[in-house]
């Protein structure tokens, strides 16, 4: 995949172009938005974003514009994109005397919207810091999340460099905004070099930092203060047993942390993809290289159907044909060893 087809991948349509119907949702932990996609009576889908982002200015805005993987997640699912709390479009700063939701609460959050539409159970799709609020979900309420799609995720405690670097960006929030600081930052933390370098990702990231100049800077402050306080993970991932697919791009801050999950978990029950050339938001870098992993990764579960219309997918990762050896009960129900993709150059 060249350069400018991962341009046009991230510029397309930034308000949410899979249409839908916002709802705000009251829950013990406060009010959350929901972008709610497709038909009820579907399995459901859970998205969650990484920090500073939502579902107009989407994680998933690449992935859900291919036409295969559309096609295929709104054939199958229904679609619950959650905001994380003060994140969605004209969102109002969250007064001070609000108490600060803890990831723990944020999980929490996730099963008191899934009560709210009546949905027992789920398959999460996380990037970044949604990755580890899904992954706490599902060690918290493991009989509901029945499988996870981790994108550049996170499962340990923050570094101390990670800890003294975020209380950096949180009291620059606090006290300055959003400053050209914040905003190189987090660009950083989203995008490998090869988007930051090139002209033609210039208006792709204008777009991002015109949303994190608009966005109230004390609620991004307060996603990051809550992800910056998170625990060890690790013992509980070593438990899961739903079936897990990690991806994480090569160039993402977040890379060893995805390897680390990736081997404290059982590989009968998890696949890491690493995808070269690409950093945090793979879903927005190189959303192609995605296409057949989740396929297989779906496969396995009962109540998918693949639309007869759609061929075939491909992608650096597409080989000819599917192996039978690819289709073994391990890792998954499917055999997905660690696999490298390199866009084309």
């Amino acid at each position: 995949m060249a350069l400018d087809d991962i341009v046009i991948n991230l510029d397309a349509n930034f308000t949410g172009a899979w249409g839908g119907e916002r709802r705000e949702v009251e829950t013990p932990h406060g009010p959350i938005s929901v972008l709610l996609c497709g038909d009820q009576s579907k399995p459901a889908l859970v998205t969650y974003p990484d920090v500073g982002l939502n579902s107009d200015l989407a994680c998933f805005e690449g992935l859900f514009s291919c036409p295969e993987a559309s096609s295929v997640l709104f054939y199958n699912f229904c679609i619950y994109h959650l905001d994380p709390p003060g994140h969605q479009d004209g969102a109002t700063e969250i007064p001070d005397n609000q108490p600060l939701l803890t990831v723990e609460d944020l999980a929490d959050q996730v099963a008191e919207v899934l009560d709210h539409f009546g949905v027992h159970e789920a398959i999460c799709l996380g990037v970044g810091a949604g990755s580890y609020v899904l992954s706490l979900f599902a060690v918290k309420y493991r009989e509901r999340a029945i499988g996870l799609i981790l994108v550049s995720p996170l499962c340990r405690k923050p570094s101390w460099t990670e800890w003294f670097y975020d209380k950096a960006i949180i009291n620059i929030l606090y006290y300055c905004g959003t400053t050209s600081f914040v905003k190189d930052a987090l660009l950083q933390r989203y995008f490998s070099q090869e988007v930051l370098a090139s002209p033609l990702g210039s208006e792709v990231l204008k777009n991002f930092r015109k949303h994190l100049e608009d966005h109230p800077s004390k609620n991004l402050m307060r996603y990051i203060q809550s992800l910056n306080e998170r625990n060890d993970i690790t013992e509980s991932m070593r438990k899961l047993k739903c079936r897990t697919l990690v991806i994480v791009g090569e160039n993402s801050p977040f890379h060893c942390e995805a390897v680390h999950m990736s081997t404290a978990m059982s590989r009968r029950y998890q696949a890491l993809i690493e995808v070269q050339a690409c950093g945090t938001l793979v879903t927005q870098e190189q959303p192609h290289s995605m296409l057949v992993p989740i396929e297989l990764f779906l496969m396995f579960y009962s109540f998918y159907k693949r639309p007869l219309s759609i061929s075939t997918p491909t992608s650096p990762l597409s080989p000819p044909c599917v192996p039978p050896e690819l289709l073994s009960s391990e890792s998954l129900g499917l055999k997905l060893k660690p696999i490298k993709t390199r866009v084309a150059q």
